[in-house]
């Protein structure tokens, strides 16, 4: 989750990133992160412009986060009914449920089984490879070391007005990428374009984008402007701070053992659906540029503490749901964290 082109997008994690491109390719309806696509606004002269965050997530993106959550790495089966009941802890009605399994079926996200009057699902092989790459990356977020060459990445392009939709295509990947615009046509990124990100942009620009490494030069006058500041730096801290303040607070509780059940499953998706979309947020902006004690670290211990602190009662509650729901003790379902995740500790797709 930590370089440019690191699948970071799991309905388990994500964030963001290629993660929501690969699953709009299966299906627009797993695109929850949708309205993160404003994230940087404005003609590129100010800073990036922080939206307010949507608490709300599509149903099809919660049932691919919660399937993927307590299925990984085994790919185990979820009853159908058992499906349909987490969601109804997030307010999905059963009838929406129900439409949302069928649809992510449909779309080769979910594949089916059934046996005697019980249906079940889990991730088709394809999916959960994507989720797991794309749940590794997140997980790995600020751990790698901060080494940075001092180098800049800018890509200028020109696409006429006129092709609004291919404009439009070719900042969304900048976007998750990880650049911002300096300025409305010029875009910049502290690291390397990978390969792959420059394959992508020739196909959306077409000869009309072009890729530099550059040193800025400091003019030493009230005209210069660092590339730095393409970001928002106090209002990503600000997204930090919120971050760490809301799941702070709960923290006391994890350690008393007093959140479980629905509470713990809840409790884990929404950390994660918020913290995976830091990466977008702040890709990793190099440490000497920004302001001291910036919060990025705080922030995923913060992360880890609520989301590995909850995995066992939310692992029980969610076998306990998949008992009800049809026979058998359902023990192949599993909560996995962020500590596993960085390790590759489970890394199976049978």
């Amino acid at each position: 989750m930590a370089t440019a082109d690191a699948r970071v997008r799991s309905g388990l994690w994500v964030g963001p990133l290629q993660w929501h491109r690969r699953i709009r390719r299966v299906g627009a309806a797993l695109a929850n992160l949708s309205h993160h696509e404003q994230i940087f606004s404005g003609d590129g002269t100010g800073p990036m412009r922080l939206p307010r965050w949507q608490a709300d997530v599509s149903p099809a993106g919660l049932a691919v986060t919660l399937i993927a959550d307590y299925t990984f790495p085994a790919r185990a089966w979820l009853p159908a009914a058992a499906i349909v009941a987490l969601l109804r802890g997030f307010d999905v009605a059963e009838g929406a449920a129900r439409t949302t399994i069928s649809r992510l079926a449909r779309r080769g996200v979910l594949e089916g089984s059934r046996r005697g009057r019980y249906s079940s699902y889990r991730l088709t092989r394809e999916a959960a490879v994507d989720l797991w790459s794309g749940g590794g990356s997140i997980a790995t977020f600020t751990t790698q070391p901060d080494s940075w060459d001092g180098w800049w990445t800018l890509v200028a392009f020109s696409v006429p007005e006129q092709e609004s939709t291919r404009r439009r295509a070719l900042r969304t990947a900048l976007r998750w990428r990880g650049f911002a615009p300096l300025y409305d046509a010029v875009w910049a990124s502290p690291h390397p374009l990978t390969p792959k990100g420059r394959a992508e942009l020739a196909d959306l620009a077409l000869g009309a984008v072009s890729v530099f490494r550059a040193r800025q030069v400091d003019l030493e006058t009230e005209a210069n402007r660092n590339p730095v500041e393409a970001w928002d730096l106090p209002g990503i801290a600000d997204q930090y701070e919120i971050f760490i303040r809301r799941w702070s607070s709960l923290l006391p509780r994890i350690s008393a053992g007093e959140v479980t059940g629905a509470a713990a499953v809840r409790a884990r998706t929404e950390v994660m659906n918020t913290y995976r979309h830091f990466p977008v947020l702040d890709p990793l902006l190099p440490i000497e540029l920004l302001p001291a004690d910036w919060p990025r670290s705080r922030a995923r211990e913060v992360c880890v503490a609520v989301y590995d602190g909850l995995a066992h009662p939310a692992q029980e509650h969610v076998r306990s749901v998949a008992a009800q729901s049809a026979d058998g003790p359902h023990l192949d379902i599993s909560a996995h964290t962020i500590a596993g995740m960085s390790a590759g500790i489970g890394h199976s797709h049978g």
